[in-house]
């Protein structure tokens, strides 16, 4: 009898929690491990099982999935005790979507090509919004055949799947991504702490601007957000730090000078040091309020 095709999950953050929720929704026999597995109780059903190791979801999948937090996360999940490589089947593939160093993905790809397994690193963007709305962009760098394996699953989670090129590409994409963010990001800053002291409505600035040059996502997803004193995590100051400091590493091996992007990463580790790393990366807004001495967007209270 032939094996029912099931796929794996690794990962259940802001992120992953609702990617494998629409896995699941899509009918997939899906097997489940998070490192804090309360997590996953709300996902457990009839055709979710929990796995008590990465090794044990690999070993179990014919696809596995995972996004975790930092590149010391996916070194473990992979190659460390109980990891994918230790599990996995030969003819499966893994998938991580973590944002992580693009070395890392080679070094994984060679590890699971030795087990006669494949591997694809597909990074995201879109944050907690895409993530629940299924619209997330993936970033796939691995071969043709493995890309049209995957791209039906992925495009149960996200709506732009794009081939960037063999592995560590999608990673490399996505360094793009988080530098035009980083300018974007301080762009948005500065614009709504000039309009709240120039004595704009900022709501409405905000709406004649929007169509114009100006438009962005960021502006459309975050400016709200400012608005409102919500400062929760749509994507978390930690995260954007190390994905910042993933890209000037690059960068510097390439031997290449961003300047804009190493003030912004200065500007966020700021925060941090202020210890709001866990906040949501439109917190940058604190930054340059205290800077020309000013509050102008109040926290809200919870």
């Amino acid at each position: 009898m032939e094996k029912e095709f099931t796929l794996g999950f690794i990962g259940l953050g802001v992120m992953g929690h609702s990617m494998a929720q629409h896995l699941i929704d899509a009918g997939y026999t899906l097997n489940l491990y998070n490192r804090t597995k309360s997590k996953a109780d709300d996902l457990l059903c009839d055709r979710v099982r929990w796995c008590d190791s990465p090794a044990q979801v690999a070993s179990r999948s014919d696809i596995t999935f995972s996004i975790v937090g930092y590149p010391a996360d996916v070194e473990s999940i992979y190659l460390g005790q109980d990891g994918i490589a230790s599990g996995i089947q030969e003819g499966s593939v893994a998938v991580d979507m973590t944002t992580t160093r693009p070395s890392l993905m080679l070094t994984i790809e060679k590890e699971l090509k030795n087990k006669g397994a494949f591997f694809a690193d597909a990074p995201v963007s879109g944050g907690d919004k895409g993530a629940r709305e299924a619209t997330l962009t993936f970033m796939t760098g691995c071969c043709d055949e493995v890309f049209e394996r995957i791209r039906p699953y992925l495009s149960l989670m996200g709506k732009s799947i794009n081939h960037c090129g063999g592995v560590s590409m999608g990673q490399q994409t996505k360094m793009c991504n988080q530098i035009l963010i980083a300018g974007t990001m301080i762009g948005l800053c500065e614009a709504l702490v000039y309009g709240a002291a120039a004595g704009l409505d900022v709501a409405e600035m905000v709406n004649t601007i929007r169509p114009g040059a100006a438009g962005c996502w960021s502006l459309d997803n975050y400016a709200p957000r400012v608005l409102k004193g919500d400062f929760e995590p749509g994507f978390m100051i930690d995260h954007f730090i190390k994905d910042m400091g993933l890209a000037l590493e690059e960068a510097e091996r390439m031997q290449l000078c961003l300047p804009g992007l190493a003030l912004v990463k200065q500007l966020y580790t700021a925060l941090q040091a202020q210890g709001k790393g866990r906040k949501g990366t439109q917190m940058l807004v604190r930054v340059i309020e205290q800077l020309s001495a000013r509050e102008c967007f109040r926290e809200a209270s919870n």
